[in-house]
């Protein structure tokens, strides 16, 4: 049948769509990690056609070469997540490689068979992420994790000599121990002084961490460390020197992540702009940055206010924020050299995307050069859902925050008194947040006419730590109460059908998925990536960063353990009555696989619908291209025969244990 606007009509979730699941692989080419060096810029690149190994990029003029090519691969995993695995200055790249995590360094400006990288560390257990040059002293000074060891690694600042191995490899000199975890060392613009973030257990970095500061003699030692911000209740995040040696930092002291200086001896420091916005992140990774120097007292700076990003100059002698002209509402990875600016960007028909700003004198505003997509090839913007940034009501009197995509499709639209099915998504952390950046990954659903919301529940970052301290002692209830209030505030808005909600989540958001379909009876059907079912377990597999990350989260012991009893979903399989796909990477050291196999045995023997795929070589995140296609294809299929949809297209069938074979 065809409409007076030319759309056929067709039932949602049956939409055929161009946007297809190797599209949506293809298009799976992660950015990160920007750096300026002269003239050049460079970023990392994940490629999913080759496994997810991700490559170092180099853009001169027009021209972009790979300076790593396989089999190395620039990654670290450093705390599990990584970051920071590379830094580029006077011409040479220094990184870290995944399959040996050496150190290696080698020149910018020689590529392809010329190029022969030179190891600056040993394979010996240790990792290392988020090094800064000393360029006197001939090192690199790093963040070390020592798997060497039983039990927990080692975490300890050191320092590493640049002129590779010749023989017996030297061991790195250790300059900072004893704390839990350290991370963003920053060497003063004259070698003089070393500024450091340090925290311990229980707390996570986005709780609280010390800043500390030291000086350096002439043989790079460490003389005078003490405290100069920061504490138990305090994040520190992001210090940085200016050129003319003042350091600067993000603290959330004021409940939001603002930008401060140390002002004099000891510890004070003066807040240069006091603002109901967040100039910082959660420390999930390394290698982040929202700000940097143009000029001794003007910062080019990038924060979140209400869950978009804002790019502005602020003047550190006036306290003046002047917004720059962008098209971005993501902003991450911003690095500024004089008046040039490089940072990652997005919006909701915006794939990610690396730009450089030119902030001189006769420069239009807003005028940018894009220098690398995420996405080549996009669809027709017709086919493309643009979010409704959405504020809602939810329990305890509190406002929850989400995206909410409409169905959309060039060709069709929903039959006449239909509703499109409702996915709800609970992002991963829970410290962390959605954004609305074009991921065709979201549009391969809204295309084939599902609505999508995704929730910024409480406990979420970028809107201010109380926001974020909403999740505290409540994981498995504030976040639900979210992702429930959210859908239902759709369907009173006759927005989407009430039959047909769903949820999927992964890592934490597969706690909240699992969570919502235990004790709500709201959703119809669930998709669990990777996630939490058993918090007992959790700790007991659980990796050194996050050993402690439930204490927060949940309580410390023993106070946790009735919790425990009554939030963990593997406890109450038998409340569990909605059809269920899970997703498993073997590989995966955060979230191990018997977090999904004992919720999927549960499933299977009280004869609840369930299908259950795992993926050989993969981890906490799916980086294989055949991975994310595999993946979506099965969870198309997983809904469409829950819901009883004709599927337009053909999709490779998955067992599902105790659903009657389709007619």
């Amino acid at each position: 049948m065809t409409a007076s606007n030319s759309k056929q009509t067709a039932t949602c979730g049956a939409w055929p769509s161009p946007i297809s699941a190797a599209i949506v692989a293809a298009g799976a080419a992660p950015l990160s990690q920007v750096a300026l060096d002269g003239a050049d810029a460079f970023w990392l690149a994940g490629r999913a056609s080759e496994g997810g190994r991700i490559t170092l990029l180099r853009r001169r003029g027009a021209d972009v070469v790979e300076l790593t090519p396989a089999p190395f691969n620039v990654r670290t995993r450093v705390h599990e997540y990584g970051g920071g695995a590379l830094l580029v200055a006077g011409g040479v790249a220094y990184f870290s490689n995944f399959a040996d995590n050496r150190l290696y360094r080698t020149s910018t400006d020689t590529t392809g068979d010329g190029a022969v990288p030179v190891a600056l560390t040993a394979e010996d257990g240790r990792r290392y992420a988020d090094f800064v040059l000393d360029r006197q002293r001939q090192r690199l000074v790093s963040v070390c994790e020592d798997h060497a060891g039983a039990g927990y690694p080692v975490n300890t600042i050191v320092a590493i000599g640049l002129d590779g191995l010749d023989g017996a490899p030297a061991a790195p000199t250790v300059l900072v121990q004893g704390s839990d975890f350290y991370g963003a060392p920053r060497l003063s613009p004259d070698g003089s002084q070393l500024a450091w973030l340090s925290w311990m257990h229980p707390r996570m970095p986005w709780q609280g961490t010390e800043l500390w500061l030291a000086d350096l003699d002439a043989a790079g030692s460490l003389t005078n460390a003490r405290l100069v911000a920061g504490g138990a209740d305090e994040s520190i995040c992001q210090p940085e020197w200016s050129p003319a040696g003042v350091l600067h930092f993000v603290s959330d002291r004021s409940g939001w992540w603002n930008l401060y200086r140390l002002a004099g001896a000891g510890r004070d420091s003066e807040a240069l702009c006091a603002l109901a916005a967040e100039f910082g992140m959660p420390h999930w990774s390394f290698g982040d940055s929202t700000y940097g120097f143009r000029a001794d007292d003007d910062i080019i700076c990038t924060y979140i206010e209400n869950g978009i990003s804002r790019l502005a100059q602020l003047s550190c002698t006036t306290g003046k924020l002047a917004m720059i002209a962008n098209p971005y509402q993501e902003i991450r990875h911003l690095r500024v050299a004089g008046s040039v600016v490089a940072l990652l960007g997005g919006a909701p028909t915006i794939p990610t995307e690396l730009a450089r700003f030119d902030l001189g004198i006769g420069v239009a505003p807003g005028e940018h050069e894009v220098l690398a997509r995420s996405i080549d090839a996009l669809p027709d913007e017709a086919n493309l859902s643009v979010p409704e940034n959405i504020t809602y009501a939810t329990s305890g009197n509190r406002l929850a925050h989400a995206f909410y995509y409409p169905p959309r499709n060039a060709r069709y639209q929903a039959e006449s008194g239909s509703k499109p099915p409702l996915m709800v998504i609970s992002h991963g952390g829970p410290t962390s947040m959605a954004t609305n950046t074009l991921k065709l990954a979201t549009q391969y659903w809204t295309s084939r006419g599902f609505a999508v919301l995704d929730v910024n529940y409480g406990g979420s970052s970028g809107f201010g730590r109380a926001y974020r301290n909403a999740l505290q002692g409540q994981w498995g209830v504030v976040d639900v109460d979210d992702c429930v209030a959210g859908a239902l505030s759709l369907v009173a808005r006759g927005l989407v059908d009430g039959d047909r909600l769903v949820i999927r989540g992964g890592s934490a958001g597969g706690l909240t998925t699992l969570c919502a379909l235990a004790f709500h009876d709201v959703f119809k059907a669930g998709a669990s990536y990777y996630g939490v079912s058993d918090l007992k377990g959790l700790d007991q597999d659980s990796h050194k960063f996050e050993s402690h990350y439930t204490d927060y989260l949940i309580a410390p012991q023993p106070q946790a353990a009735l919790l425990y009893l009554q939030r963990s979903p593997i406890n109450h399989a038998e409340r569990l009555k909605r059809p269920m796909i899970f997703f498993q990477g073997l590989d995966d050291k955060v979230v191990p696989p018997q977090q999904s196999e004992v919720m999927v045995d549960a499933l299977r023997n009280a004869g609840v619908p369930v299908a259950y795929l795992t993926l050989e070589g993969e981890g906490h995140g799916f980086r294989k291209a055949d991975s994310i296609v595999r993946t979506l294809e099965a969870e198309l299929y997983f809904y469409r025969r829950v819901f009883g949809i004709a599927s337009p297209e053909p999709l490779a069938a998955v067992t599902i244990d105790n659903l009657p074979a389709a007619a």
